[in-house]
């Protein structure tokens, strides 16, 4: 399991005293409010305060003063330590303990292998089958199971094959 998990994504600065707007990847942009420290391009930074509204948070971290000061993290993602992240419920997993997993069907067939999710309303998976890359999204009756200490995703075969870009 990764240390770090990825939790926003800087969009740009907000306003002149060095606030900078994020995506959140989390669940609620709420879950941004308990973390006391971040780390963006390999630097902890402490966070002095944090607000949220319309599906952004809007963080203000020790050490980035102004303006340009946020304009420089612009792009770039938050992470934070995973002692420090909020415990999920049973039935959820983090993104970063889903890639690398095997892909495998109910039958036991191989699939692949997990190399990225992209967080959306039916998040959209994407796995290396063989050279090439198949997306399929998370729909209903997709995913069967995830289990992230074994490493492996179990999806109905014939949901996946209806739902996967191949």
């Amino acid at each position: 399991m990764q240390k770090f998990l990825t939790v926003a994504t800087i969009l740009k600065p907000q306003g002149i005293r060095g606030e900078i707007k994020v995506m959140p990847l989390t669940d609620s942009e709420d879950n941004l409010k308990s973390f006391s420290s971040v780390i963006i391009a390999g630097v902890s930074y402490k966070v002095l305060a944090c607000r949220t509204a319309g599906g952004y948070a809007y963080i203000t971290l020790r050490g980035v003063a102004d303006r340009n000061a946020a304009e420089l993290l612009r792009g770039k993602e938050v992470l934070v330590d995973r002692d420090e992240a909020p415990e999920l419920p049973e039935d959820r997993v983090y993104i970063a303990d889903v890639i690398g997993c095997e892909l495998v069907t109910e039958e036991g067939e191989k699939i692949g292998k997990v190399l990225d999710v992209t967080p959306a309303r039916t998040d959209i998976y994407t796995v290396l089958t063989g050279d090439k890359e198949v997306m399929f999204p998370a729909a209903d009756g997709v995913i069967v199971s995830v289990d992230t200490e074994g490493g492996v995703v179990t999806v109905n075969k014939k949901r996946f094959e209806e739902v996967a870009l191949i």
